[in-house]
């Protein structure tokens, strides 16, 4: 039988329109595609960076430098060698924004709105690919899930650099007050942390407004897309009830943010550098901005100023991060419930691991403590990497480490408005990229695994006891 001739009016995979797409295409799993993509827009970014108009006359920057500030941004992290207002001209801190916005809606979504704006069609291999960056359920929804994300995007971030340039116009000239609103913007629905001002928001920080637009934003940008899409569905009659993954990620956000506030406000309390000098009020809003800026890196105290007890915590909050289908990194609000609500089982005696009424697969439990275990096991090893060359306190390597592989972007500081990495010797600077690239795009490489077709075993052993406890 003759093959039938490839129709002519097909559109071909969106690969295929990319830079070495045809070499690409069917070589690789959809989520190394979008690891590589990534890479290369770090290289790309930071050799802009490198550009002699990107840094004020008298500034040099590294290469080395210049791709640890392109893996920050990309990675939507917010660490920096380089103060960013001060050493980046406005032309380099553009390139930094516009890093942040890519690397935090994903090089596979920017690919998408390009292709649909063009009108191809996305074919299932691309769509596994976006579903698997986008970590949404379903990939037939995929592109509907794509404008959803686009709508979104576009009206938290306009509207945050509105009310952020009005409240920047009362310290700044309107071109910089609206230059200053855009930024800040991005920065924070993206959960980047970067920020033209050298001490990041201390200057505000009982200030209402701020504190309530960046929050908005930032916790907008951490909760996931894939609640903003359960919502619209609901509201537009799709579906009548809010699905266990919204209900969940809600709940566990609400109980991070007041535990983290009551917890933060106890262990500072009688701290004569930070929370002394502040009224009760005071300390709970500068609390609740360090508890929400668990995900994004802004803050409104000088952390190297807190107590270690604090910084633990603050650390523990960081590797717990935001939600799946968001900005932010960490090992997600979810996979930390599922842990619990599995230890909650045992001890229980309960064979089932339940919530809201509907049990979670043990497939679903299994990759929970598997990313819970690698994380740690992850930022244990950078750590004592780091200890072993670097000669820094501990606990400012550990809160370093844990904020790059939660891509949060707090740090202890070098002193002169740069994160601690700035302190670091170049192999420390890798290691801190490393910890960035893994936290970005760590769980998407290990999410690969899912959907790939494994051939089930022709046999199986028996099975053995293990005495535990």
């Amino acid at each position: 039988m003759p093959v039938p001739e490839r129709s002519k009016t097909a559109h071909p995979s969106f690969l295929h329109w990319l830079p070495a797409g045809r070499l690409l295409r069917g070589r690789l799993l959809p989520g190394q595609i979008v690891a590589l993509a990534a890479s290369a827009l770090i290289l790309i970014g930071a050799a802009f960076l490198m550009l002699p108009f990107a840094t004020p006359e008298g500034v040099e920057l590294r290469f080395l430098d210049a791709v640890f500030t392109a893996t920050s941004a990309v990675c939507v992290t917010g660490l920096i060698v380089m103060d960013t207002p001060h050493e980046f001209t406005t032309f380099g801190q553009l390139i930094i924004l516009w890093l942040i916005q890519i690397g935090g809606l994903g090089y596979a979504l920017l690919a998408t709105f390009i292709l649909l704006a063009l009108g191809h069609r996305i074919g299932l291999r691309d769509r596994m690919m976006l579903a698997e960056t986008l970590s949404t359920f379903d990939m037939a929804g995929s592109i509907r899930y794509v404008k959803i994300v686009a709508i979104a995007t576009v009206a938290l971030e306009g509207l945050g650099c509105l009310f952020l340039s009005l409240r920047f116009s009362q310290d700044l000239p309107w071109g910089e007050a609206f230059y200053s609103g855009l930024f800040h913007s991005i920065s924070a629905f993206n959960n980047a942390g970067f920020s033209l001002f050298s001490d990041s928001l201390i200057s505000y920080q009982t200030d209402a407004s701020i504190n309530v637009i960046v929050t908005i934003l930032v916790i907008s940008g951490s909760i996931g897309f894939l609640v903003f899409q359960d919502a619209w569905d609901n509201i537009k009659g799709r579906r009548f009830r809010f699905q266990t993954h919204t209900k969940l990620v809600v709940v566990v956000t609400l109980l991070l943010l007041a535990s983290g506030t009551l917890g933060i406000t106890i262990l500072e309390w009688n701290n004569s550098a930070t929370f002394q000098p502040l009224s009760l009020g005071e300390r709970l809003v500068v609390a609740h901005f360090q508890a929400m800026s668990r995900t994004a890196g802004f803050t409104t105290i000088d952390l190297s100023t807190m107590n270690d007890a604090t910084l633990y915590f603050l650390l523990l909050l960081m590797t717990i991060g935001g939600s799946p289908g968001s900005m932010s990194g960490g090992i997600k609000t979810t996979t930390f419930a599922i842990i619990w609500l599995t230890i909650w089982a045992v001890l229980r005696r309960r064979r089932d691991v339940e919530v809201f009424h509907r049990k979670i697969s043990k497939e679903l439990v299994i990759r929970a403590f598997c990313l819970c275990i690698l994380a740690f096991t992850a930022i244990t090893l950078f750590t004592l990497a780091l200890a072993f060359t670097e000669e820094r306190p501990f606990l400012s390597i550990m809160f370093e480490v844990t904020s790059a592989m939660g891509i949060v972007g707090m740090s202890l500081g070098d002193g002169d408005g740069r994160s601690f990495s700035a302190l670091l010797t170049d192999f420390g600077k890798v290691v801190i990229i490393v910890s960035m690239l893994l936290g970005r795009f760590g769980p998407l490489l290990i999410g690969l695994f899912a959907i790939q077709t494994t051939v089930p075993p022709r046999y199986r052993y028996p099975e053995s006891r293990i005495m535990i406890g």
